[in-house]
């Protein structure tokens, strides 16, 4: 073999960097893939995101509505649109039902769903609870409801980004003065 000498390397160096010229052109030339958008925010607009909040309410409601207190398994659902504080009040809740024996009859709906703020994935939001038919009763067929309980709450609802259809959960439930239900 004969070794190059400078001046067959020279166009070797050169057939190098004219095939990464070209290659540099040719992908000049292809297109572009668009780039793959970040999602900033859970929810494309508010109005999107009270959306979803209402649905979730209305699918938590539904939820609690197809409870049966003598069966535990019937609970899962509800909990499946509660995160935090409000998940470990009703699993407590639920659970103290069961061990009391209590029965429900009746269904809660919402007729007023005021949408508050949204920001950074959660949602806030003032609900109209209607609880009028709703019985709860012991064991022994007595009333388990307090005489004074009003037949409409307002409440304050919380919502957090979850793993969920509507892609919320709601993260705590709060009495207010904020809107009255009449």
């Amino acid at each position: 073999m004969i070794p190059p000498t400078a001046s067959s390397a020279i166009p070797r160096r050169s057939g190098a960097l004219m095939m990464v010229s070209i290659v540099l052109m040719l992908a000049g030339c292809a297109p572009t893939p668009e780039p793959t958008p970040t999602p900033t925010a859970a929810f494309a607009s508010e109005e999107e995101a009270f959306a979803a909040a209402e649905e979730t309410f209305q699918h938590y409601a539904d939820a609690t509505n197809e409870t049966d207190l003598t069966d535990p398994s019937s609970f899962e659902p509800v909990f499946a649109w509660l995160a935090g504080d409000a998940l470990s009040a009703a699993r407590e809740n639920y659970s103290q039902f069961y061990a009391a024996g209590i029965t429900r009859s009746g269904a809660s709906t919402f007729d007023a769903f005021t949408p508050m703020e949204y920001s950074d994935g959660t949602v806030t939001a003032l609900v109209c609870l209607d609880i009028s038919e709703v019985t709860l009763s012991n064991a022994d067929g007595t009333s388990a409801v307090p005489p004074d309980r009003p037949p409409r709450q307002a409440i304050e609802v919380f919502y957090v980004s979850a793993e969920t259809a509507t892609r919320l959960a709601i993260s705590s439930t709060t009495p207010t003065e904020s809107i009255q239900c009449e």
